[in-house]
């Protein structure tokens, strides 16, 4: 199997070289971009296997930079970031990335989330196909369309509305969600589903602050649900 491509995006040439030692010492092929315009186009010329960048750059910036991407690939996106509240983590996860570090980081830490993040998942068990005149879902070709529209998910999404669906009708704990998604060294970041739940109800739903298949049950997860068909209209009588 060939090494994986990881690209390191950070405008600071120290930070770009110690990943790329650190990395390429593990077995990584590195890639290398000083900014976030530099990235979208190595996006275009190298197709990396997984994007760690930093969220904090001169030009477009990190956050942009990983909005711009998600709208042509849907590569493995590790947020680098100094700041640690809950809005900044919030702000890099509604950008479209799969996970976040905190500098300074240990770099154990960051190799077990960039494993995490490359990480093949197991084969999930077969769910049957969705189709609705509201909402089609084709698990094996990983395709939702949403009244007939397509609709694009990220990996992520993708994987965390597979797990709710091949449980509909059962109360999924935050915790189960976390670890069947992002893997077994998750379990607290209770901010991911919030994120990540709210922008697929925003794909998914009609009315997203009134949702009618991904419901909440407080203070233990989320669960799917199948809309009730709505009842066919009274047979007129034959005259």
């Amino acid at each position: 199997m060939s090494a994986a491509r990881i690209l390191v995006v950070d405008d600071e040439p120290q930070i770009r070289r110690v990943l790329r030692t650190t990395l390429a010492s593990r077995g990584y092929e590195v890639l290398e971009a000083a900014s976030g315009e530099e990235a979208v186009d190595a996006i275009r010329a190298e197709s990396p296997d997984l994007i760690l960048l930093d969220a904090n750059m001169p030009g477009i910036g990190g956050i942009a930079a990983c909005r711009e991407i998600r709208q042509q690939s849907d590569v493995p996106i590790v947020m680098l970031t100094v700041r640690n509240s809950e809005r900044d983590k919030v702000a890099a996860l509604d950008a479209g990335a799969d996970d976040y570090v905190v500098k300074p980081f240990g770099i154990e830490e960051l190799l077990a989330r960039l494993r995490a993040a490359l990480r093949r998942a197991a084969p999930a068990p077969s769910v049957e196909p969705i189709d609705t005149p509201e909402l089609r879902i084709d698990f094996a070709a990983r395709k939702v369309f949403v009244r007939g529209r397509p609709v694009r998910l990220t990996p992520k999404e993708f994987d965390l509305l597979h797990q709710l669906v091949a449980n509909a009708g059962k109360a999924l704990p935050h915790r189960r969600l976390l670890q069947k998604v992002w893997g077994p060294d998750y379990g607290d970041e209770t901010e991911y589903l919030r994120v990540f739940i709210n922008q697929l109800r925003k794909k998914i739903e009609s009315d997203p602050r009134h949702p009618r298949y991904i419901l909440t049950e407080p203070w233990i997860g989320y669960r799917f649900e199948f809309p009730p068909e709505p009842p066919s209209p009274p047979r007129r009588p034959k005259e």
